[in-house]
């Protein structure tokens, strides 16, 4: 069997946001590739203002905060949060900042109307995991994307300075397909504050209209592989994702997708000696 490590984004974890497909997906699927796949793990979510940090036991991680993530040339302060979950030996590292998430709900207002900075607090979203995991000095074999608010990730990965770190330019990417379409669009902003950050005109072009197929679109083309992580994805992103020839994995639920995923994992890791 062979070891690696995978680092999870995640858009929701398990118990720190209600029980879905999505949530239980990231709760259980790092325990099992920790637990029965023997991988090394690390889980990163949001920590939205809807999570309750004492009732979970959230605590600042002093040494990991105090970065400073520019978006869109204004400077916003990254905090990073850990909390364990005993039963699955396994700790939840969550991305903050008093600007991006500490208001009463998670992606929309009260009215269901998608925040009109969510482009923003992706791409600090984005930022914040990847710099932090230079800060633990943690090398990932695999980078696993779950829900739209992670699908920068595969960007930034591939396509700006974060694919010539060393941390990062021998990771794989994963991409987990959910049934979270949106309606509507991010903010056109978006491709203005990429621009900063790398990429090439075709890329910009691809993020000039941020829809939910396009976001998606974009991170199955920057990415390594496929899960189809429920039965009810938009079919769209599944033959895009059959067309662009990615290595995929069939819908099933869990546990019996683990070892598909692990399958999957191994087939194209590279491990650092």
């Amino acid at each position: 069997m062979i070891k690696g490590k995978i680092l999870y984004v995640n858009q929701e974890v398990m118990p720190y946001v209600p029980e879905t497909q999505m949530s239980y997906f990231g709760r259980y699927l790092p325990q099992i590739m920790q637990d029965q796949f023997q991988k090394e793990v690390r889980v990163f979510m949001p920590n939205f203002g809807t999570i309750n940090e004492r009732k979970n036991q959230l605590h600042e991680v002093i040494r990991l905060s105090g970065l400073n993530i520019v978006v869109d040339s204004t400077d916003h302060p990254l905090l990073i949060k850990v909390a364990s979950i005993p039963a699955a030996r396994m700790q939840v590292y969550f991305i903050d900042n008093e600007d991006y998430f500490k208001r009463k709900y998670s992606l929309r207002d009260g009215s269901g109307k998608l925040f009109e900075d969510n482009s923003s607090r992706c791409v600090f979203f984005s930022h914040g995991v990847l710099e932090t995991i230079k800060k633990l000095a943690w090398k990932p074999s695999i980078i696993n994307c779950a829900g739209w608010f992670s699908a920068l990730v595969p960007f930034y990965t591939k396509r700006t300075i974060y694919k010539h770190n060393p941390y990062y330019s021998d990771s794989k990417i994963i991409l987990s397909l959910f049934n979270d379409d949106f309606e509507g669009k991010l903010d056109e902003t978006l491709v203005r504050k990429l621009k900063k950050d790398g990429g090439s005109q075709k890329d910009w072009e691809v993020y000039s209209e941020p829809t939910y197929l396009n976001l998606m679109k974009a991170a199955i083309y920057y990415s390594d592989g496929i899960i189809v992580a429920s039965e009810d994805v938009n079919s769209e992103l599944i033959d895009y994702a059959k067309q662009l020839k990615k290595p995929m994995v069939d819908y099933a639920p869990m546990p019996d997708i683990a070892e598909p995923i692990n399958n999957l994992y191994e087939s194209i890791m590279i491990l650092d000696d």
